[in-house]
């Protein structure tokens, strides 16, 4: 088993020697397909007899709901919002990253402090401030980067939440007063810091403008891998040739993945459609499309 070590200094107490589970990061932006891999990778490693923790942006008991609240109110500050964040993971590393490693279970993270970094910086803010704020976090055994073209996220963006986020779109920034303009600048500049995030921390690049099963193909394979250096005895249980997964196991987990109310894809025209012509009649009448409930989506942990 390699050890465990922080970025910087370890927290208080923490006991690097005693965590002897595996710590996966799947990244990418919103509409990337994140949470249906996450599902998907959880299923398959407890049926490989591995248990699973599973954690994610504002997840935290302590402040996750506070962060959504605030966040709804489209007023946070970029240095309040980077501390917002920041409390939210560390919360999390506390209480729940950390006990499951030491029991040793496979935590899969839905984003890690790479996102919060990336809108950070784009932000404005000192990259050096941020890497001593997220020091303390435990360097990653895997990190997983989903690739997707900006026609692909404007598309599934718009299919899946029926509008365009506030944050997403970066409207805080003032780059544009047109939503989708604005949403288009914002992607690109988090995607370059995503690149030179890459570059630093070494992601392991995955194209996720392919189907869902194709995708969990390959990082279900990418997994095994790093599963059999820190368990080099462990014995696969699906039988697949040459650890593929069989088409007819991926598509079964897929349904389940999406839950029974996934949308149909003969009604993506539509809701695409419903979209455009919203931002187009607030564009008209000058009043943005806000975030609600209703157009957030599901557990999109934005």
């Amino acid at each position: 088993m390699i050890r465990k070590r922080c970025f910087g200094p370890p927290p208080p107490e923490l006991d690097l020697a005693s965590l002897k589970g595996l710590l996966l990061v799947l990244e990418g932006p919103d509409s990337s397909g994140r949470s249906s891999q996450i599902d998907l990778l959880a299923q398959w490693l407890e049926q490989q007899g591995f248990p699973v923790v599973v954690v994610g942006l504002k997840r935290s008991a302590l402040v996750g709901k506070e962060l959504e609240k605030a966040k709804d109110g489209n007023v946070l500050s970029p240095r309040t919002m980077s501390l917002f964040y920041a409390t939210d993971f560390y919360d999390q590393l506390e209480n729940t990253i950390v006990p499951a490693l030491r029991a040793g279970a496979v935590v899969l993270a839905d984003r890690y402090i790479f996102t919060p970094i990336a809108r950070d910086i784009v932000r404005g803010a000192d990259p050096d401030w941020l890497d001593s704020l997220y020091s303390g976090a435990i360097v990653p055994d895997a990190v997983f980067y989903l690739q997707v073209s900006t026609r692909m996220l404007v598309d599934r963006t718009l299919t899946s939440h029926g509008g365009l986020d506030y944050w997403e779109s970066g409207m805080d920034l003032g780059m544009s007063r047109d939503w989708f303009g604005s949403f288009l600048h914002y992607q690109r500049r988090l995607r370059d810091q995503f690149r030179k995030l890459h570059d630093r921390y070494e992601f392991t690049p995955v194209n996720a403008n392919r189907t869902i099963p194709t995708i969990h193909a390959e990082l279900r394979e990418r997994v095994r891998r790093v599963l059999m250096i820190h368990y080099p005895n462990h014995s696969f249980r699906d039988g697949a040739r040459n650890g593929s997964p069989k088409n007819s196991e991926v598509e079964s987990g897929v349904k389940d993945a999406r839950g029974p109310q996934a949308k149909k894809a003969g009604s993506k025209k539509a809701v695409v459609k419903k979209a455009v012509v919203k931002k187009t009649a607030a564009r008209k009448t000058g009043s943005p499309v806000r975030k609600t409930a209703g157009n957030r989506g599901g557990r999109s942990g934005r």
